[in-house]
């Protein structure tokens, strides 16, 4: 894991650690997948890439304004997303980002202390 400065100030939830399925933020564990914004963190059933549903997440989120970008864990190994839903973030006005589940974890942490409005949705890891 990337041992953070521990002179930066970071807004909003980062993840601390991994559990063998999924994150930690703090003493709160998250086993079946994670989104995450500036403001929150939540719990997340979804279960494959192929049923990713960009309106689930943002209604989950609740986020003002549109975050810049969607940074995606895709699980355990970095696989893409399905075209659909590549179009859905563009179409939304949103980048998309698509890393490992524990690189995307790990590059949250770096974004936010750039203070980057953003939101992630990290699969499990198993």
């Amino acid at each position: 894991m990337v041992e953070l400065r521990k002179d930066v100030e970071f807004a909003g939830p980062i993840v601390t650690g991994f559990t063998p399925k999924g994150y930690k933020i703090g003493d709160q564990r998250f086993e079946q997948g994670l989104l995450i914004s500036p403001e929150q963190a939540v719990d997340w059933a979804a279960s494959s890439l192929d049923r990713l549903d960009l309106a689930e997440i943002l209604s989950s989120l609740n986020l003002s304004p549109h975050p810049e970008f969607l940074l995606l864990g895709s699980g355990p190994s970095m696989l893409q997303p399905p075209a659909a839903f590549r179009r859905e973030v563009e179409a939304a006005g949103m980048g998309l980002e698509v890393m490992d589940s524990r690189a995307a974890a790990r590059t949250w942490a770096v974004l936010r202390a750039e203070e980057r409005w953003i939101v992630g949705a990290f699969l499990p890891i198993h």
